[in-house]
C-alpha cells in the first residue's frame, strides 16, 4: 500500500486506505519507543523543520522526539526570534526555508489555511500541526490509534465529542477521521459553541454526525467520550455565562459517566482545564486514556514523517539490527 499524499494538510483529504496505512505504520513505530535504545537510522541525513507560530507542548515535543528517534536532523523555528519580528511575510519566510532544502516541514499557525499556503510554495512535504479552527490531522490519527488499541475496531462505535466544537480544529479532524472508519459521531455542547452546519461534516458518511445540547442525551450509550478544552483565549465570555456554569452542565465526572457504556473510555487532546471539562479523578485515572494519547502521538508522528519522507523500509526489529 502506498501513501498517496505529498503533504498531510487535513483528514478530509485522506482516503480510508491512507488512514489505515498511517495507523499500521504507527504500530510498527511504537515498538521503537519500547526498546532500550529508542533510536533507528530510518531518516538519517534528512532534515525536519518545526515551524511553530503558536504555543504548543504536546504536538511540538512529540514531533521533536519523533524526528530524533528516526535519526533526522531537527531545526526548531521560533517566530519571536526570526525575521517575522521585522515584518517579513510568512510566505517569504517559507521561501527562505525552502532555499535551505529541508526535507520535511511541520507547521502550526493560529490562522486556518496557512499550512496549505506554505505547502504551495515549498518543495518539501508539509505537515499541518494545527491551523486555526480548521484541522489538526495528526491529533485525530493518534486518537484513532488510541481508540483502536482500546476497542479493537472503530466501525460501529459511538464517539461523543464534548465541549467547544466551534473553536476546535481537533473536533473537525476527529469528525472526519471517525466517520471515515465507520463510527457514529455525536457533538455535544451548548448551542453557542456548536456551529450550525457541523452535521454536514463527515464526507461520504454524511448523516453520521448528530448534535446534542444535553450532556446526558449526548453521552448515553457512547463508547468513547472526548472532552475538548474550553478555549477561553479565543472568545471573551459572550458565548458562556461562566466557566463554572459550563462545568456544572457539561463537565464530565464519574457520576455522569454512568450514562455511557460501562467500558467507555475518556479522552482529551490537552491541555485539560481540571475541574472544568474533566473532574480530577477522570483526568488522572482510568477510564481516562489521556496519557496513552500522548504516548501514541510520538509513534504516530514518526509514521507520518516516515511516510512523507519517501523512504521505503521500516525500522528493523532489534534482533535483526544486532545480527
Amino acid at each position: 500500500m502506498t501513501f498517496n499524499c505529498r503533504s498531510l494538510l487535513s483528514i478530509e483529504e485522506l482516503s480510508r486506505d491512507d488512514i489505515e496505512l498511517v495507523l499500521e505504520t504507527a504500530w510498527r513505530m511504537k515498538e521503537v519507543g519500547q526498546r532500550e535504545v529508542k533510536k533507528v537510522p530510518t531518516l538519517r541525513g534528512r532534515t525536519v523543520v518545526n515551524l511553530f507560530f503558536e504555543p504548543s507542548t504536546r504536538t511540538r515535543t512529540s514531533f521533536e522526539i519523533a524526528a530524533k528517534r528516526l535519526s533526522a536532523d531537527l531545526v526548531n523555528f521560533s517566530a519571536s526570534g526570526s525575521s517575522l519580528s521585522k515584518r517579513e511575510s510568512i510566505l517569504d519566510t517559507a521561501k527562505t526555508l525552502d532555499a535551505m532544502d529541508p526535507d520535511l516541514v511541520v507547521v502550526r499557525h493560529q490562522v486556518a489555511g496557512v499550512p496549505k499556503r506554505i505547502a504551495d510554495v515549498l518543495a518539501a512535504p508539509v505537515i499541518n500541526a494545527g491551523d486555526g479552527a480548521h484541522e489538526h490531522p495528526t491529533q485525530a490519527l493518534l486518537d484513532l490509534m488510541t481508540v483502536r488499541e482500546e476497542k479493537g475496531e472503530i466501525a460501529g462505535l459511538t464517539v461523543a465529542i464534548i465541549g467547544d466544537i466551534a473553536h476546535s480544529r481537533v473536533a473537525r479532524s476527529n469528525i472526519h477521521a471517525f466517520s471515515k472508519l465507520g463510527a457514529s459521531v455525536r457533538v455535544v455542547g451548548p448551542a453557542t459553541l456548536v456551529p450550525p452546519d457541523i452535521e454536514r461534516l463527515g464526507g461520504a458518511a454524511a448523516g453520521a454526525v448528530k448534535v446534542f445540547h444535553s450532556l446526558r442525551e449526548g453521552i448515553e450509550g457512547a463508547d468513547v467520550l472526548m472532552a475538548l478544552r474550553i478555549q477561553r483565549e479565543r472568545f471573551a465570555g459572550a458565548l458562556l455565562p461562566s466557566v463554572r456554569e459550563y462545568a456544572a452542565t457539561f463537565g464530565l465526572d464519574r457520576a455522569r459517566l454512568r450514562f455511557a457504556q460501562d467500558d467507555a473510555i475518556v479522552m482529551h487532546p490537552g491541555p485539560v482545564n481540571r475541574g472544568v471539562e474533566l473532574a480530577h479523578e477522570l483526568t488522572d485515572h482510568r477510564p481516562s486514556v489521556i496519557l496513552d494519547q500522548v504516548r501514541n502521538g510520538v509513534a504516530l508522528r514518526m509514521a507520518v514523517l516516515y511516510l512523507l519522507s519517501g523512504r521505503s523500509s521500516l525500522p528493523a526489529p532489534p534482533e535483526a539490527q544486532s545480527e
